[in-house]
């Protein structure tokens, strides 16, 4: 393993008024790392409810709690009519998304969150069709998750590992132990996941 290169902030596809570009629906992130994003996708499924993170007016962070729901090549994330989150996203349509770690300490399906910007449905046809399917609640807001980061944190003894990806960028593997923070990059190509700058 190498030491990782360069820390850098960000999700490395800021640009723009709400410093996002770059973000692709989760049929991309199917298409570039199937066998990740299935990962991704089981964890978020062991459990209906998740924790989403928005921007209130002045900035500050807001954790609401959350259903979302992979269908049609999309991850979404509906809501009740008139709810706060609604407001924040309308405002800024950045948020993060957390998978409920459930119960215990062992996460050995790894924890994972997701990162980008959450657009409103507003097609009648296309809510039509998602409350046919799904049953929430009406009236709701449905919102299309247009993804700029996802992770998946794991253990593998003696390591911490961290699996990253971002639109236009290969999978990054990363391993650091509670004895050196510094983070090991994965260079093995093929199998493993790929080197990338950022």
């Amino acid at each position: 393993m190498e030491r990782a290169r360069g820390a850098r902030t960000g999700t490395g596809t800021e640009s723009g008024a709400n410093g996002l570009r770059g973000a692709v629906g989760w049929a991309a992130v199917e298409a570039a790392v199937p066998g990740f994003a299935a990962a991704v996708r089981e964890r978020f499924g062991a459990y209906r409810h998740h924790v989403l993170a928005t921007l209130r007016e002045d900035g500050a962070p807001r954790l609401t709690g959350l259903e979302a729901d992979f269908r049609y090549g999309e991850l979404w994330l509906g809501m009740m009519t008139g709810s706060r989150k609604v407001l924040d996203l309308r405002r800024d349509p950045r948020f993060a998304l957390h998978a409920n770690p459930g119960g215990g300490s062992e996460l050995s399906d790894g924890d994972v969150r997701v990162a980008g910007r959450a657009m409103e449905e507003t097609d009648p046809r296309l809510k039509a069709r998602y409350a046919a399917a799904v049953k929430p609640p009406e009236p709701f807001h449905l919102f299309r998750a247009e993804l700029t980061e996802v992770v998946r944190t794991s253990t593998e003894p003696p390591f911490v590992k961290l699996e990253v990806w971002r639109p236009g960028r290969p999978l990054r593997t990363l391993r650091r132990t509670s004895e050196d923070p510094q983070l090991w990059e994965d260079p093995r190509p093929s199998q493993a996941p790929q080197l990338s700058e950022g």
